[in-house]
């Protein structure tokens, strides 16, 4: 997830509650939700440590932690990943406090944030084949410059400047989750030939740190802006040196790789659009990914102003969410090791968000807010469980020369949806109250469940038995 899930929308939190059928709870009750809130983070917190200790115990983890080559690779591209990952968690607790402050109503700060999406719909899909042609490397730079100059605009209060900066935020955020794993995915597959079973390890701890990122980006962010008072301004100045010691790594150590070189832009996107129309494995794969993630989103324009009325400490409620990403991530690594497959996990965790986002068309409806807050948890879990899952089967069903095209079109569908919700739960017209946004959601997912399930069948179909894999791992072993 992006640093987006931090962003919070205080000017909506007692509408939603009329709207939900929510009371304000009365001061007694703040302790009550207080002590909820951090004994949930030290279970959970101890939950994921467990997890993550039977996870590393796994034997793919075992092989490739065992294989120095790998692990020199894999580190190489987790420290400038990280980096990137870092700055925009950063960023997103304090996107609407820094318009708020800037005396921005709440109407013309929900249109920023569609300008975001709306970016990331028009622009993004070029982003990818753009990429594959003039090289990942260099796109992968351009990310850290574009970013970086994302954050400076903000230091101007003007809404030309911070409509530039999300506009170019959206083909930046395009960039970082398409990009960066092209190369990985072209640099571990054709480069070094490492096992295709790896790449589940990479997507798994890719997922898991990234929770502990985002936490610890939450607790940057909140000291400079809060204890050292420098202001909402503060951790957009801040992610600016992570991108430039990301994209100095990126020059010195990163080789370049690519995708389609066609010199046409518009034929290449075509061609990805063509692929995704006539492929039904890509195709199904991509419905899947595009509704789970319109709910993530559509979920984090939600969570504050469902559980604001119990006045819950929003930051650990947020480390909580992120704990329970790590648990996920290490669920999927445990049940890979027992003979799962990526596509059934990955079915898992649709049916697990299914399951959350039902609770919350009854929760909303009605003065259940633990109940929300439990919903939420579960979704978190089923996130976790999904971000390697998805990212494994996009490496093994999207062709090579095609691979960051088809990523940036399989997020046109999630922005249009994300926007559309935001705007119309936002203005109350067509979606009058949360229970039923939640309804639509659990719809949507139900679509994503289904689409699963046909993904399954062909991918399984047409998956080739390859001993070569099992192979790689011994040489790679005798090798080293």
């Amino acid at each position: 997830m992006s640093g987006v899930e931090g962003d919070a929308i205080p000017d909506t939190i007692n509408k939603s509650a009329v709207r939900s059928g929510l009371t304000l709870h009365p001061v007694g009750s703040v302790s009550t939700m207080d002590t909820l809130i951090y004994s949930s983070f030290t279970v959970l917190a101890f939950v994921a440590l467990v997890f993550h200790v039977l996870a590393m115990k796994t034997k793919s983890q075992i092989s490739s932690a065992n294989n120095p080559h790998f692990k020199k690779f894999q580190n190489l591209f987790f420290l400038v990943y990280f980096m990137a990952l870092f700055s925009d968690w950063l960023q997103g607790p304090y996107v609407y406090k820094l318009y708020e402050n800037y005396g921005y109503a709440s109407n013309q700060i929900a249109l920023l944030y569609v300008v975001g999406f709306a970016s990331s719909v028009i622009f993004g899909t070029t982003t990818g084949p753009i990429a594959d042609r003039f090289g990942r490397k260099k796109i992968a730079l351009v990310f850290c410059i574009l970013y970086s100059f994302c954050c400076l605009t903000k230091l101007s209060s003007k809404f030309f400047w911070l409509f530039l900066g999300r506009v170019f935020g959206g083909i930046s955020t395009s960039m970082l989750f398409s990009t960066f794993e092209s190369w990985y995915v072209h640099e571990h597959t054709e480069t070094h030939d490492f096992p295709n079973e790896w790449l589940s390890v990479t997507f798994s701890k890719a997922t898991f740190w990234n929770g502990v990122l985002a936490i610890n980006a939450g607790i940057f962010a909140n000291y400079f802006v809060e204890v050292q008072g420098f202001g909402p301004v503060a951790p957009f100045m801040l992610a600016i040196p992570f991108l430039i010691i990301a994209g100095l790594i990126i020059m010195k150590t990163w080789r370049e790789n690519y995708g389609n070189q066609t010199l046409d832009i518009r034929r290449s996107c075509m061609d990805g659009l063509r692929s995704i129309l006539f492929k039904e494995t890509i195709l199904y794969l991509g419905i899947v990914q595009s509704l789970f993630e319109a709910n993530m989103y559509i979920f984090v324009f939600q969570w504050t102003p469902i559980l604001g009325p119990g006045h819950p400490p929003l930051g650990m409620v947020f480390a909580c969410f992120m704990v329970c990403i790590m648990i996920g991530s290490s669920l999927y690594a445990v049940l890979l090791s027992k003979k799962y497959q990526a596509e059934q996990l990955l079915m898992m965790a649709v049916g697990l968000a299914i399951i959350s986002m039902s609770m919350c068309v009854y929760s909303t409806n009605g003065d259940h807010i633990y109940l929300s807050f439990t919903a939420f948890l579960f979704l978190e879990v089923a996130v976790g469980m999904y971000f390697p899952a998805i990212g494994y089967l996009r490496s093994q069903v999207i062709p090579e020369d095609l691979r960051a095209g088809i990523m940036n079109w399989f997020r046109v569908p999630t922005n249009v949806i994300t926007c559309a919700g935001l705007m119309l739960v936002h203005n109350n017209t067509i979606i009058s109250s949360t229970h039923t946004m939640f309804a639509i959601c659990t719809g949507m997912l139900i679509i994503a469940l289904v689409s699963n399930f046909r993904f399954n069948v062909l991918f399984s179909s047409s998956k080739v038995l390859l001993p070569s894999n099992e192979d790689k791992v011994s040489l790679i072993k005798a090798e080293s």
